[in-house]
């Protein structure tokens, strides 16, 4: 599996790791120096979810968390919601007492 989002495409970028040494000037020191500079890799946050498509079906895709906060995918439902059947008012007013 690729290191990409399947619905942004947000995929891994290089860049570079920086280390430095020595102590910043407004704490009182002479100033921080570079020294060395090597590449590695920027990942995305990369969630498996199980999501719901639009037919209903259920896929499993691995989707960056962006997309997830901004609510691009939609998970599926683990369970049906919990639902009360359906009572004539009569009863419900005779259980809970009022007229």
């Amino acid at each position: 599996m690729a290191q990409a989002c399947q619905i942004c495409g947000k995929s891994s970028k290089m860049g570079n790791q920086i280390e430095t040494r020595g102590k910043a000037k407004y704490l009182g020191g002479v100033g921080t120096k570079v020294t060395g500079i090597s590449r590695r890799k920027f990942r995305p946050n990369l969630q498996v979810v199980k999501v719901s498509t639009t037919n209903g079906a259920v896929e499993t895709v691995a989707v960056c968390t962006r997309c997830i906060r901004k609510g691009i995918v939609r998970k599926a439902v683990k369970r049906r919601p919990f639902k009360l059947s359906p009572a004539p008012a009569a009863k419900v007013a005779a259980a809970t007492g009022k007229r």
